[in-house]
C-alpha cells in the first residue's frame, strides 16, 4: 500500500462521532476521526514500513499520525527523529500515545525519556514520563535501575505539585505503574503515592483531583500486581 491508498483507507473509517471526541480531547484539523481498533486491518496491509511511517506522520493529520506510530520501526529512529516527531506532537493524545509508544520499543527509550523529562516543556515531559509507564508495564523487571527508578519516584514526590498539567497526569499514572508493574519498588510506590496526596489538575475551565492510591488499591484487589503487557503497540 502506498501513500495515497492509506489515507484513502482511513478516511473512509472516520466517524463524525469520534472526530468530535477527539477535537474535544485537544486534536484540531485535518483529522477523519478513525476508531484505533478500525487500523488493524491496514496494517496487516503495510506491515511496519518506517518510510511510509514518516509520509503520513508529516500530514498533520490526527489519524495519519497515530498510523504512524503503528508502522513505525522504533530501532530506526533516532534520537533526532524521536525529537522532530515530539515537535508535531501538538496535544497529549500524540505525545503520550503515539511518539511515547513508539519510543517505548527502542533501545534507546530511557535515554530519550530521560531528557524529555528533565526538559521542563508539557508535553515532552508528559512523553517522557508516559515511556517509562510503557516500559515499566511491558519490560522484565530486571531491564531498569531499581535506584534509578526510586530516585524517579523521589522526583515526583516533590515536584508533580507543580508540574504541568500533561505532566501530572504522566507523574501520577507513572506512581500506579511502579506500584503495579515493577515489584521491587511495589512498597516505595504505595508509600510515595500516600505521600503526594491527591493532585489537582485543570481541564479547561473545571478542576479535578486525580489520587494514584485509589487505583493502586484496585490493582491490588483484583489481584494485579506483577501485570505486564505482551506488547507496547496494538
Amino acid at each position: 500500500m502506498n501513500f495515497e491508498m492509506v489515507m484513502q483507507e482511513l478516511e473512509a473509517l472516520g466517524k463524525e462521532r469520534l472526530k468530535k471526541m477527539y477535537i474535544s480531547n485537544g486534536a484540531h484539523e485535518p483529522l477523519f476521526g478513525v476508531a484505533t481498533g478500525e487500523m488493524k486491518p491496514i496494517f496487516k496491509k503495510t506491515k511496519i514500513n518506517q518510510p511510509l511511517a514518516e509520509q503520513l506522520y508529516a500530514t498533520g493529520n490526527y489519524d495519519a499520525m497515530y498510523f504512524a506510530g503503528i508502522i513505525a520501526d522504533p530501532n530506526a529512529m533516532t534520537e533526532a527523529d524521536y525529537d522532530r516527531w515530539m515537535d508535531a506532537a501538538y496535544f497529549y493524545m500524540l505525545s503520550d500515545y503515539v511518539v511515547a509508544v513508539t519510543l517505548a520499543e527502542a533501545d534507546i527509550a530511557q535515554k530519550v525519556a530521560d531528557r524529555w523529562i528533565a526538559s521542563g516543556e508539557e508535553l515532552r515531559m508528559s512523553a517522557g514520563w508516559s515511556c517509562y509507564c510503557w516500559l515499566l508495564g511491558n519490560r522484565p523487571d530486571g531491564e531498569f535501575s531499581e535506584d534509578k527508578i526510586a530516585g524517579m519516584l523521589d522526583l515526583v514526590e516533590r515536584t508533580i505539585h507543580d508540574a504541568p498539567e500533561r505532566a501530572k497526569y504522566a507523574m501520577n499514572n507513572f506512581l500506579y505503574t511502579v506500584a503495579v508493574s515493577y515489584l521491587p519498588l511495589h512498597d516505595k510506590a504505595v508509600e510515595t503515592a500516600n505521600a503526594v496526596g491527591p493532585v489537582e489538575v485543570r481541564d479547561k475551565t473545571k478542576s479535578k483531583f486525580i489520587h494514584a492510591s485509589a487505583n493502586i488499591q484496585k490493582a491490588v484487589d483484583k489481584g494485579q500486581l506483577g501485570f505486564k503487557r505482551k506488547h507496547v503497540r496494538c
